[in-house]
């Protein structure tokens, strides 16, 4: 799990203001450190299968809100793809 902080501060760097945690670079954002968090513990589990169901989850929402926001607003697509590693 990740922490609050980290969170808030998530939000603050990619949201509109410090209370737009529904906005979709943030949602991303968050799925990404979500998914960067779950690899790491896979790397160490490599038979918990419920936990690679739920990364692959993650993995397919993400996918969908990028496909989303090249769609709707390319120069934030473009953003978000240089800050966050994949």
């Amino acid at each position: 799990m990740i922490e609050k902080e980290k969170i808030q501060k998530l939000i603050s760097t990619y949201g509109k203001n410090d209370k737009d945690s529904g906005g979709i670079s943030v949602q991303i954002a968050i799925l990404t450190e979500k998914i960067n968090d779950l690899s790491e513990h896979m790397k160490t589990h490599r038979k918990d299968f419920s936990s690679r169901r739920g990364l692959l989850r993650l993995l397919a929402r993400r996918k969908k809100l990028l496909a989303y926001l090249k769609d709707h607003d390319y120069g934030s697509f473009i953003k978000i793809g240089k800050d966050i590693k994949r």
